[in-house]
C-alpha cells in the first residue's frame, strides 16, 4: 500500500455526510471508497477489501446494525474493524456491542475523532490475529443524562479506560 496509510469504506445513506467523511479521511491521506446502505456495502466490501468500515446506524434496504451482524458473520470480514458513526442512542450502542462494532462515534463529530479512531483501529488490525476485541475510541454520548456512554464492562469511565489503553499501547 505504499504511502498510503489504509483503505476505509464510508457507509451512510446521507451524501453530505459520506462526502464529509470521505474528505477528511482523504485528507489525512486515507483511500477512501464509499457506499449508499447496508446492500451496497455487502457487494462493495469483498471488491475493495477495505482496512475499516465506517457504518451508519438508519439507512434504507440494510440499516448498519444489521450490516455489522453480517460483516461479523462472514469468514472473510469477521475480523474487519467497523465503526458506527451515528446518534448512538442507547439501543445502538448495545446492540453494536453485541454484534462485534469495534468502535462507535456520535454524529456530530470533530473530523480529529473520526481521524484518531480510524488510525487507532488500523494500527490494532495491523498487530495481527492475536489483536484485542471490543470497542475502541468509544466516543458516543447519546445526548445528556441517560444517554450512551458505558462502553466497557465495569462502572468506570469507558473514555478513561481508552485513554489508558492508548497510552499502554493498546
Amino acid at each position: 500500500m505504499s504511502g498510503v496509510p489504509g483503505r476505509v469504506l464510508v457507509v451512510d445513506d446521507n451524501k453530505v455526510i459520506r462526502q464529509l467523511i470521505r474528505v477528511n479521511l482523504e485528507l489525512e491521506g486515507f483511500e477512501v471508497v464509499t457506499a449508499a446502505d447496508g446492500a451496497e456495502c455487502l457487494d462493495v466490501v469483498q471488491q475493495v477489501q477495505p482496512d475499516v468500515v465506517t457504518l451508519d446506524v438508519v439507512m434504507p434496504r440494510l440499516d448498519g446494525l444489521r450490516t455489522a451482524a453480517r460483516l461479523r458473520s462472514d469468514a472473510r470480514t469477521r475480523n474487519l474493524p467497523i465503526v458506527i458513526v451515528s446518534a448512538c442512542t442507547q439501543y445502538e450502542v448495545e446492540s453494536g456491542l453485541e454484534v462485534g462494532v469495534d468502535a462507535f462515534l456520535a454524529k456530530p463529530f470533530e473530523p480529529s475523532e473520526l481521524i484518531g479512531i480510524v488510525r487507532q483501529l488500523m494500527e490494532r488490525e495491523g498487530r495481527g490475529p492475536g489483536r484485542e476485541r471490543g470497542p475502541v475510541g468509544s466516543e458516543c454520548r447519546a445526548g445528556g443524562p441517560g444517554g450512551a456512554s458505558g462502553m466497557g464492562s465495569g462502572s468506570g469511565s469507558s473514555s478513561d479506560e481508552a485513554e489508558r489503553a492508548t497510552q499502554a499501547g493498546g
